[in-house]
């Protein structure tokens, strides 16, 4: 997708003629035409079609129609909470949130009758605002206002296909993310009395743009044209819960998108994807996204096991289990009901218990390593009173699992429970209702689920960049959903979700603030705040920690979780200009021609670097530094530009080192000195190594101090 020629809908000459030759053969052949952020178009063609426009002048790349997939109260104060300096003007949604951000979701849509979305108080829509409300039969004019001030679908391509032909959201998704980023502030919520409190979204005053692109996938076409349309309509934040597995940046649309809207001015926050915790997985990675990893936080949804000795033993999930609290009910262990038919192995995965109805009848069954719907219900199915699942393939996460009393207990709590039912002949026990537990320790930890770096796309840009709360989130959800609700309740309102796709609007509603306190400032320059003042440390003063207990790393969380209050003031911020993203371009192998047709912004004179390799990816003013190929007889030299956005015009920024044992790291000059006159300051890192070998990648932060503000960078050396 190149850039466009002008930003009134005019279309490039290329454009026009390459768009009427498709509709000459084929008048119905258009389904989009994007002319507002950038020149492309989507449209019905043969395979011999595409291949012949592909090969033509000024055509950036032709692929397929991508389908992408989403991914999916008490997390804003626990992110206060993590806070650990105290700034001017603090981090306060009442004192300073202008109404006039607004924040485009690109999603499912929305469910504009939940609290969460009223417009009380809220100013006229602001005067440069030029989106639209698009009505259906279950979406009309007055469901927009104050707040919502813009709604789009985009509809399916088959005519007989009315699902997703609205803004209303059927799934939730949307409705869950935009509320974390956007919801007004709203006391007494919770899901049927679990974790109740008062919702909020990272940025209560700004107004919603929504952009529903979501119904059985999300459409590449749709998701283009969605950010086309986010461009023209003139939104100041876009937040995407959504992408595709590892794509080659020529056809991957969010990033095509979200370099012309990062050209215009907008930050693009991103999900980084549910395919934890292998490496490499991490989605939506270019340098001009702002990539974001799941957290969990300082509260557990605990559904605990009582056995028949009067132990207690902590188990994890969402129900409302009827079952007294006395241990009195029956239980039975699928390597105990073992069969003919199935092996010990077999047997505690509940495989032939499963098929024996008496066993089951009545008893609490206890099954090991299983995660999946089939099981629950058969337990039900055949009478039993309860599940207790053994494995730590959730982690931190919480199922639902409605009025049947299931629990998942990790393989460390549950020898207590094989223990017990070892030692007698009757055991018995009781799984208890789920109870919301605050102030839990260690938070946050790094979701099992959540991707991970290094980056796909380029080992010399960190990836993720950032962490935020994204297990069992409290947030608004539809009103027709009535999966799991409890017998005579009405569906509820709020929703607990879990996913990279809920870390990502707490972001996008962080990233509004700092837009509202700070209306000049960049889009590198908001993320560079949230990067430098993210913190590596938990609620214990204790490095993060993966779900199952080991040390995380800049490839799980990027520069740590984020802070509420450091960002606002972050002292120092690194640009990354559209320069540094052209180069980036350049580096990774696209050629100056293709470069020039991208770019709206690029110079006239511009010309790739002779010397482009990926390896000088690792320059482009990044706020944290990846070396990719680092050797233990080599140095690397990089650098980085910074500039003062403080309060003070002559301060002195001295850095502190944490770097791994056996690597030199050298900065030039060793310290930043700034004057009225002289707002900017580069400088250079030298690393070195003095080990004989290196077997694995190398975790370290530079961090820049002048006692007030503190702007860390971290920095990964990868063999």
């Amino acid at each position: 997708m190149g850039a466009t020629d002008s930003t009134n809908g005019s279309l490039r000459k290329d454009h026009a003629y390459v768009l009427n030759s498709v509709l000459r053969r084929n008048e119905n052949a258009l389904v989009h035409n994007y002319k507002y952020g950038f020149s492309g178009f989507a449209a019905r063609l043969s395979e011999n079609e595409a291949n012949s426009i592909a090969q033509q002048s000024g055509v950036v790349s032709v692929f397929p129609d991508p389908i992408l997939k989403l991914q999916t109260t008490r997390s804003w104060d626990f992110l206060q909470l993590q806070t650990h300096v105290k700034i001017d003007n603090a981090f306060s949604n009442s004192s300073f949130v202008s109404s006039d951000v607004v924040i485009g979701m690109i999603d499912s849509g929305i469910w504009p009758e939940a609290e969460s979305f009223s417009d009380d108080g809220m100013g006229p829509i602001p005067a440069g605002w030029k989106g639209i409300c698009m009505t259906s039969s279950d979406f009309n004019s007055s469901n927009c206002n104050r707040k919502i001030i813009g709604a789009r679908y985009y509809p399916y391509l088959q005519e007989d296909h009315d699902a997703g032909n609205t803004v209303r959201d059927t799934i939730g998704h949307g409705t869950h993310t935009a509320s974390t980023a956007a919801g007004n502030i709203v006391s007494g919520a919770s899901y049927y009395g679990v974790a109740t409190g008062t919702t909020k979204g990272g940025s209560p005053k700004s107004r919603l743009a929504i952009y529903s692109v979501c119904n059985d996938g999300c459409s590449g076409a749709h998701i283009l044209a969605a950010f086309d349309d986010a461009i023209f309509d003139g939104v100041d934040v876009l937040s995407l819960s959504l992408g595709l597995p590892k794509s080659d940046l020529t056809s991957d649309v969010i990033a095509i998108g979200a370099f012309h809207a990062v050209e215009r001015g907008i930050i693009v926050v991103c999900a980084a994807g549910n395919s934890g915790p292998e490496k490499s997985t991490v989605i939506n990675d270019a340098p001009w996204i702002l990539t974001v990893a799941a957290t969990t936080i300082d509260r557990d949804l605990q559904s605990n096991v009582v056995l028949g000795n009067n132990k207690v033993v902590k188990g994890r999930a969402i129900n409302f289990s009827p079952l007294s609290k006395s241990a009195d009910y029956p239980m039975i262990y699928g390597d105990d009901a073992n069969t003919t038919t199935a092996n010990s192995d077999e047997a505690r995965l509940c495989h032939g218990l499963l098929d024996d109805e008496k066993k089951v009848k009545g008893n609490i069954v206890v099954c090991d390593d299983v995660i999946n719907d089939y099981i629950v219900s058969r337990v039900q199915d055949l009478g039993g009173l309860g599940l207790v699942l053994i494995t730590d393939q959730l982690g931190a996460e919480a199922g639902y699992y409605g009025d049947f009393p299931a629990t998942v207990v990790s393989t460390k709590h549950a020898a207590t429970i094989l223990k017990y039912i070892n030692s007698t002949s009757n055991p018995v026990a009781t799984i208890l209702p789920t109870s919301t537990v605050i102030d839990y320790k260690p938070a946050p930890i790094v979701a099992s689920f959540s991707s991970r770096g290094p980056s796909p796309l380029s080992k010399n840009i960190l990836k993720p960049d950032v962490a935020a709360p994204g297990v069992n989130i409290l947030a608004a959800w539809i009103g027709i959903d009535v999966t799991y609700v409890p017998k005579g309740k009405k569906p509820s309102p709020y929703q607990f979700e879990s996913g990279t796709s809920m870390a990502c609007p707490h972001v996008s509603g962080l990233a509004a603030s700092i837009k509202s306190k700070n209306p000049t400032w960049s889009p590198s320059a908001i993320r560079s705040a949230i990067i430098t003042s993210a913190t590596p440390f938990n609620n214990m003063k204790a490095p993060i920690t993966r779900d199952l207990g080991s040390v995380a790393t800049p490839y799980d969380y990027g520069a740590g979780e984020i802070t509420t209050v450091e960002p606002f003031q972050p002292g120092l911020v690194y640009e990354t200009t559209i320069l540094d993203y052209l180069n980036y371009l350049c580096y990774i192998g696209y050629n100056t021609t293709i470069v020039k047709v991208i770019s709206k912004t690029v110079p006239h004179n511009f010309s790739c670097p002779k010397d482009s390799t990926p390896d000088h990816v690792s320059n482009i003013n990044y706020p944290s530094i990846a070396i990719s190929n680092f050797s233990s007889k080599g140095t690397a030299n990089v650098s980085r530009t910074v500039t003062n956005v403080s309060e003070e015009d002559e301060t002195v920024y001295s850095a502190i080192v944490v770097a791994p044992n056996g690597v030199k790291v050298q900065l030039i000059p060793e310290k930043l000195q700034f004057t009225k006159s002289s707002k900017t300051v580069s400088y250079q890192v030298v690393f070195s190594s003095t080990l004989t070998s290196l077997e694995e990648d190398l975790f370290g932060s530079i961090t820049w101090s002048n006692g007030k503000h503190s702007v860390r960078s971290p920095f990964v050396l990868t063999v």
